[in-house]
């Protein structure tokens, strides 16, 4: 997977992300990779969330729901504070896994803590 442009201590905090998201670690890592009053994207209810308490509890949400997969199939900078990651979502459940076709496009921006500070999902590329 090519990476454009990210600097690198972005990049390790992102890819470590994409690792344990599906993992038990999640809730452990919340700390290190979002900044206390992050501003994510509720997908499930629309609307965003505001702080790690409630992106960790809408995380939990997910996973009560079914197994969600993300995929990190593609990683470039989309400004100075900001990097775009290309994923595929998928599904585990009873029948195996299940992936998309299509890909979305996970965009980050950063504090000047090095955290992340907000995160948008937008439709991913043409013919991804």
């Amino acid at each position: 997977m090519a990476t454009e442009g990210v600097p690198a201590a972005r990049e390790a905090l992102l890819r470590r992300m994409y690792e344990v998201f599906a993992t038990d670690e999640r809730d452990a890592f919340v700390p290190h990779c979002l900044a206390p009053d992050v501003d994510w994207p509720n997908m499930l209810d629309g609307g965003r969330l505001h702080g790690r308490e409630p992106v960790r509890a809408y995380w939990a949400r997910q996973f009560a729901a079914g197994h969600p997969l993300v995929r990190l199939e593609g990683l470039r900078s989309g400004g100075s504070a900001e990097a775009v990651v290309t994923v595929r979502l998928g599904v585990r459940d009873a029948s195996g896994e299940r992936w998309a076709e299509e890909t979305v496009e996970h965009v980050y921006r950063f504090g000047e803590d090095g955290l992340v500070a907000r995160m948008d999902v937008r439709a991913g590329p043409a013919g991804a």
